[in-house]
């Protein structure tokens, strides 16, 4: 296997010495990772690209290593490509043909070829001759140079010649860590795993902070949705993960603090504690996934009060996307069917929450609030290496049974929401099924007999593992996951 790959062109367009740079994370990242899956693998790092070969693999590892390249920030398109010595135009030629031929039927076709070297001919003129050949060998293939069905692509690199076999985008952006490191204000839901995703992209190396409102079944999501966006976009470098257990602050906030406040003063809560938690691991910027008018917080006035609580500075990349542009990235980078079956923990909800907050009434309500609540929260966080998390997140996963096949006498619980039982019923010929929303298994599944096995069912089978690993948690332990 051979692959040319491509910097981003934001890299070409620096100065020499950060183009080098830039270059050299670039080539770390890409070894790091891909001789994880092939430790033979060879990553030669080229003024103009980085060069990667290996011997001969079974094609699932080299799919294996295709998906993890495409997902490398810095990364701008790599190439599958075949080497040839490069002996006369016929040659060449012959050596496209072999690749291509068969793919050109009833279709129109262009020839590209890329030339560096000395060479007594120009680009154009193999690219006439490869061309011309294609054409006369396959009659129903037409030559379009404006828009071509397939773009038949090759590079003679002095005297050897490379016939691109498939062309792979990649996902652009800056290598890690090119920029300063960052604290993403990670909740598990749509946005703020979003928000993330651009950081890494822009070569930041992303820290995740989490605030927990909703007990363990948040903290287990959060954690294995925080452990997927790290392995996809930034396993090339150690990170951590901070749980802040958050309860005694919303009890303060909702006993101390007027209802329509209520919001506004959580947010400023929050940044007070993640800038105490960046302080400490010398991070320099919080981010977060809100957008402009999401909701009541969200609006610029207020926005303008949160900001207010710290000197950090304080980054919004979704600030102008709409919810629906926001899902749309969620699912290009698989964080969709984690968000989608995470509830939401808003922590405190206003009857009629201020969208206009006054700076000096925000600190005048605050003047009540016991700040040492704040402190023992941050102070008492949990912090751990994203890859511990992963370890543990694995073995809590292992200790789940997930079964296809029901016993006889087993009860299934569909914890779906209304909509999606109202939607899609679940119905099972001679089994029990109860109908118990996610958002209330962890009142209602004391009233059920703990004699009985009971199987978790959920679309994804995302939210019936963490409702498990939640009952589990409390001494359930006949309870196991059903997946249709």
């Amino acid at each position: 296997m051979r692959l040319i790959v491509k910097y981003h062109p934001e890299i070409n367009i620096k100065s020499r010495s950060v183009r080098r740079r830039f270059s050299k994370l670039l080539e770390s990242n890409v070894r790091s990772i891909i001789k994880r899956i092939f430790e033979s693998a060879h990553v030669i790092s080229r003024w103009s690209d980085l060069l990667i070969e290996t011997t001969e693999l079974p094609r699932e590892t080299e799919l294996e290593i295709i998906d993890a390249l495409s997902r490398i920030p810095g990364v701008d398109q790599f190439n599958e490509v075949i080497e040839y010595p490069f002996i006369d135009f016929d040659t060449a030629f012959n050596d496209v043909a072999r690749h291509w031929q068969g793919e050109l039927e009833g279709k129109s076709f262009c020839v590209r070829v890329k030339r560096s070297g000395k060479h007594d001919f120009t680009s154009s003129e193999l690219e006439r001759y490869i061309g011309g050949g294609l054409n006369q060998a396959v009659e129903s293939a037409k030559v379009s140079l404006r828009k071509p069905d397939i773009t038949v692509k090759a590079e003679l690199r002095g005297d050897r010649f490379q016939v691109v076999k498939t062309h792979h985008r990649g996902l652009g952006g800056m290598p890690i860590p090119s920029q300063e490191d960052v604290l993403s204000l990670i909740s598990g839901g749509f946005d703020s795993g979003v928000a993330t995703y651009h950081l890494m992209r822009r070569g930041a190396r992303t820290h995740f902070c989490f605030f927990n409102l909703g007990g363990k079944e948040h903290e287990i999501g959060v954690k294995q949705v925080s452990y997927e966006i790290w392995k996809r976009y930034s396993s090339s470098h150690k990170t951590k993960f901070i749980a802040v257990d958050f309860d005694p602050v919303v009890a303060e906030i909702l006993t101390k603090i007027d209802n329509g406040l209520m919001g506004v003063v959580l947010k400023r809560m929050m940044m007070r504690a993640a800038s105490q938690v960046a302080e400490r691991l010398n991070i320099k910027a919080l981010v977060t996934g809100e957008s402009l008018g999401q909701v009541s917080s969200q609006t610029l006035t207020n926005l303008n009060v949160i900001d207010r609580v710290t000197e950090t500075l304080i980054l919004r990349p979704l600030i102008h996307l709409d919810k629906a542009e926001i899902i749309d990235t969620s699912r290009k980078i698989g964080t969709h069917d984690f968000a989608a079956a995470m509830p939401e923990y808003c922590g405190v909800i206003s009857k009629k929450p201020t969208t206009r907050a006054v700076l000096s009434q925000i600190i005048e309500a605050e003047s009540h609030f016991d700040m040492s609540i704040l402190d023992d929260a941050v102070n008492n966080a949990d912090v751990m290496d994203i890859r511990d998390i992963a370890k543990q997140a694995a073995e809590e996963v292992q200790e789940l049974e997930q079964v296809t096949e029901l016993p006889a006498d087993a009860v299934v619980i569909d914890v779906r929401s209304p909509e999606e039982m109202d939607d899609s019923p679940l119905v099972l010929d001679g089994v029990e099924v109860i109908e118990i929303p996610f958002f209330r298994i962890a009142t209602q599944f004391g009233d059920l007999d703990q004699a009985k096995p009971y199987f978790l069912y959920c679309d994804r089978g995302v939210m019936s593992r963490l409702q498990a690993l939640l009952l589990h948690e409390h001494g359930y332990k006949e309870v196991k996951v059903y997946r249709k």
